[in-house]
């Protein structure tokens, strides 16, 4: 008897921070992905590892989201070699952790680095939502998971920050949780237009996340969180394999926020 063929998964910003765990997540439950990277980050280690483990069932695949051309051509690409996606993860984005030596006054920030994170978190989403979701749309149907924050929902706190020896302080890009709240919104959006064509839209938004923070700052961020710490990575997987898959078919234009009831209070 013969096997259907794996279904198949984009993801956008495939090296970034949480590039690797989505990829690695949608690779170990069966999935073909397509990790779309920015040039130059194709030998990204994480990718290569899971290229040696998952063979061919990975495919590296270099486009910039604010590029319709390069998404376009990816696009081309995934459907020559696998056909129409079943689920796309809109994960690119810009985010700024503390640098020493790189801290700002929030009158200082520049209209050109205000501009590039929505660029980025904004645009680059919604293009790849035309560009894939087009071609979901015209195979009768597919998910799209944004990846979002719980930055969509409050502000970042400085006081988490404050123990960095840095002046000007450290600021969290203010352009960084308005291009994830205009991301929900655009998930609704794309989620309504979409649905008649069997397309699901939806947003995962994480919390923060384990993955080396200085201690100081790890205690005041787990201090409030009502479970009482970060994310593990592997805990964001299952929500998102719950989103792409059809256990969530009569699921689409949500926010599910994966953040230990960080929000909650």
């Amino acid at each position: 008897m013969s096997r259907s063929p794996a279904p198949v998964a984009v993801v956008t910003g495939a090296a970034g921070n949480l590039g690797p765990v989505w990829t690695g997540g949608l690779l170990d439950a069966g999935y073909r992905v397509a990790a779309l990277t920015l040039e130059g980050t194709e030998q990204d280690p994480v990718l290569v590892e899971l290229g040696s483990t998952y063979g061919d069932n990975l495919d590296v695949v270099t486009a910039d989201v604010t590029s319709r051309e390069d998404l376009d051509a990816a696009a081309t690409h995934v459907l020559g070699r696998w056909g129409s996606p079943d689920v796309l993860v809109n994960n690119a984005g810009v985010d700024v952790p503390p640098r020493p030596g790189e801290g700002t006054l929030l009158q200082d920030v520049s209209a050109d680095t205000f501009r590039r994170v929505l660029e980025v978190n904004v645009l680059g989403a919604f293009q790849a939502m035309q560009v894939f979701g087009a071609a979901m749309a015209a195979a009768g149907g597919g998910s799209i998971v944004n990846i979002g924050s719980l930055y969509a929902s409050v502000s970042p706190d400085p006081r988490m920050y404050d123990h960095v020896p840095m002046e000007p302080p450290f600021l969290k890009p203010p352009a960084y949780g308005a291009s994830k709240a205009g991301l929900v919104n655009l998930t609704r959006y794309f989620a309504t237009h979409l649905a008649s064509q069997g397309v699901r839209v939806n947003t995962l938004s994480p919390g923060g996340v384990a993955g080396g923070q200085d201690p100081e700052f790890v205690r005041k961020f787990s201090a409030r969180v009502p479970l009482g710490r970060l994310a593990r990575p592997d805990e964001l997987v299952q929500p998102l394999l719950f989103l792409a898959s059809d256990a969530s078919s009569y699921v689409t234009g949500i926010e599910l926020k994966v953040d230990g009831g960080f929000t909650a209070w």
